[in-house]
């Protein structure tokens, strides 16, 4: 399955029997990110975390109060 990055717009390929890709097809709300903007940016949130201005904005939802 071919897909595209949401932010880089690189295009790369995932096999069809993939948990993901079955994800992509199925619920069209879901998006794809290449790797290396996943890892850019889970670097960048760790930062904020760890100045400790970060802050989980939690609504009032019973599914959230198992996070």
């Amino acid at each position: 399955m071919r897909v595209k990055c949401v932010i880089c717009d690189e295009i790369g390929q995932l096999p069809d029997e993939a948990p993901l890709a079955k994800k992509l097809r199925n619920r069209p709300i879901h998006t794809y990110m290449c790797p290396s903007c996943e890892n850019r940016i889970a670097e960048k949130t760790n930062a904020r975390i760890a100045t400790g201005n970060f802050v989980f904005r939690r609504s009032s939802h019973p599914i959230e109060k198992e996070f």
